[in-house]
């Protein structure tokens, strides 16, 4: 028996040393950050939607009523914006779906560049919107228009420059 646990632990030994050492594993604890946050005038609130460019409306809006049941609102057109809208109902939360209205929407120029279409921006609410402004513009967070316009769902929303938010384009609506 004690020869085939001295084998046993050779075979270890051997195994160990044929092994690449493990990778160290960095902790971090959320006392790190927490001083890094400021108190704030406004809050951030919940996902109010995902919007989705699409170079074919109908058939975008098709796709997800037919093939996955979802309820579907009609195409809203928004001049003030250049895009036409379709509201996908999710429960939790909603898609926009969004297409072109004219040839200086922005949406045009995102979808010569994603010719099947993708994301576009993510929408999330805010307790005061002039507030968040405000502040994000003290932190040198770059805001795409002088003011709040008023969106798809009647609300005053702004948009900030993905080039601040790790690549992505952020709605913020007011809720």
């Amino acid at each position: 028996m004690a020869r085939v646990l001295k084998a046993a632990a050779s075979a270890a030994g051997l195994l160990c040393r044929q092994l690449p050492p493990a990778p160290a594993v960095r902790t971090y604890s959320t006392s790190q950050f927490s001083h890094q946050v400021a108190p704030s005038l406004w809050k951030l609130g919940r996902l109010n939607h995902v919007a989705i460019a699409v170079p074919d409306l109908e058939k975008a809006k098709a796709f997800y009523q037919n093939v996955l049941g979802a309820e579907v609102s009609e195409a809203v057109p928004l001049p003030e914006h250049g895009v036409s809208v379709v509201f996908v109902s999710l429960g939790n939360t909603k898609m926009e779906l969004l297409h072109p209205l004219g040839t200086d929407s922005p949406i045009e120029g995102f979808l010569q560049k994603n010719k099947v279409g993708g994301i576009h921006h993510v929408c999330i609410e805010v307790d005061d919107i002039n507030a968040a402004v405000l502040d994000l513009k003290k932190k040198k967070i770059r805001i795409l228009s002088e003011e709040a316009k008023i969106g798809a769902h009647g609300k005053p929303v702004i948009f900030l420059h993905p080039k601040d938010c790790g690549g992505v384009l952020v709605e913020l609506e007011q809720a």
